[in-house]
């Protein structure tokens, strides 16, 4: 990758100024295929706006956070915590004097890979695929972005910029141990080798602030619109979040503040608004004690600290572990949701046995596909094809085609 020439129209455009340590998109290391730059938005505007027109992102819609799809009209999707995402990396990316576009494209790739049925669909799928190459979510979020993406004649993928690369492979820190295959801490992830390949992304630095910035607000949003779900379903009562300290606590001031109010979804919304804006307040203080201890000088700086700069202050981050331990207990393995994990968990199961059986009953695009690659010669190829359509299914489509494969009576006269 070169640095591309932008336009000056285009890259001095920014609603607010940087700071040193920003990202800027005059200085972005390019693209994996060159292709002249738009002269009324910036290269980091360009990759969110591709990301947010991908099929893959329209897909998020309908795939499960934790409740599927047809639990509830209310409940998280993965599309809406991916915006909730989004506009806390934004709310954290103004206020440190960074590229909110950067943080914002981040933040809204960073889910792409995820399978049907959340964690339980991959946990699945990666079960299925432990001999042939294996699956991470993370790993099928950048295969998304670089490989099964088609909307462009010259390349595969969205073609997005070296910076909105290395952010959604290393938001979660350098990819050294356990950020490699699983169980394996030489080998990396199957898209990421390949990638690799084509341009350095510099695996054993940290990322941007900007992708650091995305990987919190993912933290900040999950946590606390599980436990507003978790009320909502009636998994746990507002009265069991005092068993948290940081809902106590802010459970308690509330009472103090609205003491005639006994509305309790009223007063658990107040509960979650007030926690994330704690949480959000705590990042920005800590992230500027560490930034002033590191004192970059730009964003390189930053990638080679040798420590996280946008983070939880030590306090915070044991609440947050504290509340993690809750949810977990309450609401991951609450006997409601254990038993849709079952179900979810057979119907991944039985539509990746039947496609490896049979590459044949895959639709004929994919077949043509599996064909070109050789999936017929290759059984790593063969499960990667399979995986590839499996993931990218919504829960919906999911359901339907388990039933399609394997409901006697469906579609018969």
């Amino acid at each position: 990758m070169s640095n591309l020439a932008f336009d000056q129209q285009s890259y001095n455009y920014c609603a607010l100024p940087l700071a040193a340590w920003a990202c800027r998109p005059d200085q972005s290391r390019g693209r994996l295929h060159k292709e002249p730059e738009s002269q009324y938005r910036t290269c980091f505007q360009r990759d969110r706006d591709r990301i947010i027109h991908s099929a893959a992102f329209r897909r998020l819609q309908y795939k499960t956070q934790v409740f599927v799809y047809h639990e509830g009209d209310h409940y998280r999707t993965r599309l809406t915590h991916t915006l909730e995402v989004a506009q806390i990396a934004r709310t954290l990316a103004r206020a440190l004097m960074v590229n909110e576009d950067l943080a914002e494209t981040v933040a809204l790739a960073h889910d792409l890979g995820h399978t049907p049925f959340a964690h339980v669909g991959e946990d699945t799928l990666a079960e299925c695929m432990k001999d042939v190459g294996g699956y991470d979510h993370n790993d099928q979020s950048l295969r998304v972005l670089t490989l099964l993406e088609t909307r462009y004649p010259e390349w595969t993928g969205l073609n997005l910029t070296w910076e909105t690369l290395e952010g959604v492979v290393k938001h979660n820190g350098p990819v050294t141990g356990k950020h490699r295959k699983k169980g394996n801490g030489k080998d990396l992830t199957v898209t990421l080798s390949w990638l690799q390949k084509q341009t350095d992304l510099r695996l054993d630095t940290h990322a941007s602030v900007e992708a650091q910035i995305a990987a919190l607000a993912d933290d900040i949003a999950y946590n606390n619109h599980d436990v507003d779900d978790g009320l909502s379903a009636g998994l746990f009562s507002y009265k069991d979040i005092e068993a948290v300290p940081l809902l106590a606590e802010i459970k308690a001031t509330i009472r103090r503040k609205y003491p005639g109010l006994a509305d309790d979804k009223m007063l658990a919304g107040i509960v979650v608004r007030e926690v994330m804006g704690a949480m959000v307040r705590d990042v920005l203080e800590e992230t500027n004690r560490r930034l002033k201890e590191i004192n970059p000088g730009g964003c390189e700086d930053i990638r080679s600290a040798g420590k996280q700069t946008v983070s939880f202050s030590p306090a915070m981050h044991d609440k947050v572990e504290q509340l993690r331990a809750f949810l977990y207990e309450r609401m991951y393995r609450h006997y409601q949701v254990n038993r849709m994990r079952l179900k979810v968990s057979r119907i991944v199961r039985d539509l990746y046995e039947a496609f490896i059986e049979d590459y044949r009953i895959l639709p004929d695009h994919w077949q043509v596909r599996f064909l070109e690659a050789g999936g017929e010669k290759d059984k790593r190829i063969h499960a990667r094809i399979v995986a590839d359509y499996i993931a990218g299914m919504t829960d919906r489509f999911a359901i339907r085609e388990h039933e399609r494969l394997f409901e006697i009576h469906n579609n018969l006269r």
